[in-house]
C-alpha cells in the first residue's frame, strides 16, 4: 500500500501557519515542526500540543536537525541563557509524539469514531464511508496491506506505527488495520503522525 502524502502544502495565502526553525533558519508550516520551551528548571521540554506558556522555540521534525542543535547548544543561544538539554531528547520527543497519537486515536475510538481489525476496516471501506486516516501497522504483512489497497481511494493512509503502538491505543496488544473518521481528530493526527515520520524516517 503506498504512503498517501498527509497534505498538501499550503501557500501564505491559504491561511497555512510557518515558523521558523531555530538551526536551519528557515520558515516551514507547523506541521512539520516540533515547539520547545525552557522549563521551571531552565530544561528544554517539547511542547508537542504547542500549547505551553513563554517563548517557543521551534525546530524541523527531523531526528538529524534535534540532534544538532543539542549538540551544537542551539537552544542556549537563542534563550540567551543556560539551559539544560537532556542527551535522550529526540527520543523523548518521539515518545511524546507516539503517545499523542495514541491518546488522540483512543479519543476517536471512545466517542465512536474509531473502528479497528482487518474485517471491520475492510466492510468500512468497501461503504465508501469517508475515512479520515487508514492505519497499517508498520510492521504488518504485505498481503493484508494489498487486500486494501484495492478499496481505498482518496483515504490518508498512515504506515508509522508500529502493530504494538498501534495497539496500546485500542487497549489491544497488538493491532495491525484500523480506521479514524474525517473531523477534528484525524486532522490531528495527521499532523502529528507528520512529525513522527519526519523523526523516523531520518533513522
Amino acid at each position: 500500500m503506498e504512503k498517501h502524502k498527509h497534505f498538501k502544502m499550503q501557500n501564505r495565502l491559504g491561511g497555512a501557519s510557518y515558523k521558523r526553525c531555530i538551526l536551519r533558519n528557515i520558515e516551514l508550516p507547523r506541521d512539520e515542526m516540533v515547539r520547545f520551551v525552557v522549563g521551571p528548571d531552565k530544561e528544554i521540554i517539547a511542547d508537542i500540543k504547542a500549547n505551553l506558556p513563554g517563548r517557543g522555540f521551534w525546530l524541523s521534525a527531523r531526528r538529524d536537525v534535534i540532534n544538532t542543535a543539542r549538540v551544537k547548544n542551539v537552544f542556549a543561544r537563542v534563550a540567551r541563557d543556560k539551559v539544560k538539554v537532556s542527551d535522550d531528547l529526540v527520543e523523548e520527543v518521539e515518545k511524546l509524539l507516539i503517545r499523542r497519537c495514541q491518546n488522540i486515536i483512543g479519543m476517536a475510538r471512545r466517542s465512536g469514531q474509531a473502528i479497528s481489525g482487518f474485517t471491520k476496516v475492510e466492510a468500512w471501506l468497501k461503504s465508501g464511508r469517508p475515512t479520515g486516516v487508514l492505519f497499517a501497522a508498520a510492521d504488518g504483512t504485505e498481503t493484508g496491506k494489498k487486500k486494501l489497497s484495492n478499496w481505498v481511494k482518496e483515504a490518508p493512509t498512515v504506515e508509522t506505527l508500529s502493530a504494538y503502538e498501534l495497539g496500546v491505543a485500542f487497549s489491544k496488544d497488538r493491532l495491525v488495520h484500523a480506521i479514524l473518521a474525517p473531523g477534528r481528530l484525524a486532522s490531528d493526527l495527521l499532523a502529528t503522525v507528520k512529525r513522527l515520520e519526519g523523526l523516523r524516517v531520518s533513522l
